[in-house]
């Protein structure tokens, strides 16, 4: 059996989530196996009935009121303890902050091996994953051993797709054994987003701004074409490292990883590591003064050209158009 651990937010199980699970059906049907689901925290159940279209046969859910704060320690034991009842063969998760920190302690304190970062299996004697290396750059095959195998999918390898045939999966709650101490580092609040934005991870259109951009005033042309579109502002490393904008922003391999259907770079020069964040973008138009630059050879589409000068005659025509 294979088991993926499914992020969810209120109730909706996240992109990185669903794109693992169209992974795990595809090597579930290689090994002859059902792909089951585990979904830790108090918004499972609707979880659950979204999960029906991407093959799921069973969801289990952890109950324990304490689960419902993200605690890293105490969701990773209560995979240990699930693995324990149902004996997977291969357990999965998305390669997300969450996702790997979960599995990093299952791995740790379970003496399980773990790959990260896989966009291929290869099940059989011996177990082969490809994973991707120096922001993927290079495609690596290695060897899992162990009697559960642990991996990390790396995020957009691929597109997110429901299965030809829904099921009614089979919910099943159960009751971990956890411990105090399972819980000495746990979430307590969040901070929601502005009420109306969109995430920098799921939105559809996102404007990057490098050091190009200016300064972190000259953000403000950009916030006004994300709001017009209806997207999310990112930016680089550069822009980050200069105090411009939040790390929350970053587009990148040490940033977030983006997959939207637009991806407007803005005065960034398209160094290798901002091109693995927005390598999954369908499209990228690129903005530079300077033609030579690496992410103008990368785009599908560039403008040559000051940035403050492009976004302020593109701003007013959308505008224009809007108010027509």
């Amino acid at each position: 059996m294979i088991l993926g651990f499914v992020e969810q937010l209120k109730g909706v199980p996240t992109t990185l989530s669903l794109e693992m699970m169209t992974i795990g059906r595809a090597l579930a049907a290689d090994m002859r196996v059902p792909l089951e689901a585990v979904v830790i925290d108090d918004d499972g159940g609707e979880a659950a009935a979204a999960l029906a279209t991407y093959g799921v046969s069973t969801v289990h859910m952890a109950e324990d009121a304490r689960l419902g704060d993200y605690a890293p320690e105490a969701w990773a034991q209560s995979i240990i303890d699930l693995i324990a009842v149902i004996s997977p063969q291969v357990v999965m998760a998305a390669g997300s902050d969450r996702g790997n920190e979960v599995l990093a302690h299952v791995a740790a304190r379970a003496g399980l091996p773990l790959a990260a970062n896989c966009i291929e299996f290869h099940p059989g004697e011996p177990f082969t994953v490809t994973r991707q290396r120096w922001g993927g750059s290079l495609l690596e095959d290695a060897t899992l051993d162990g009697a559960v195998k642990l991996v990390l999918t790396a995020p957009h390898a691929v597109e997110a797709q429901t299965a030809e045939s829904a099921l009614e999966p089979t919910v099943a709650p159960w009751s971990p054994a956890l411990d105090e101490k399972d819980f000495r580092v746990r979430v307590t609040r969040q901070v929601e987003t502005a009420a109306g934005t969109v995430s920098l991870a799921q939105a559809r259109v996102v404007i990057g701004g490098g050091r190009g951009v200016g300064s972190a005033e000259g953000f403000a042309s950009l916030e006004e074409l994300a709001v017009l579109l209806g997207g999310a502002v990112g930016c680089s490393r550069a822009v980050t490292s200069l105090g411009w904008r939040p790390h929350s922003d970053q587009v990148g391999q040490t940033g977030t990883r983006i997959a939207p259907d637009l991806y407007i770079a803005c005065g960034i020069s398209g160094a290798i590591q901002h091109m693995v964040g927005c390598r999954a973008a369908k499209h990228i138009l690129a903005i530079n003064t300077d033609p030579a630059a690496p992410i103008v050879a990368q785009a599908d589409y560039a403008v040559i050209g000051d940035v403050q000068k492009v976004l302020s005659a593109v701003n007013t025509e959308i505008r224009n158009i809007q108010t027509r």
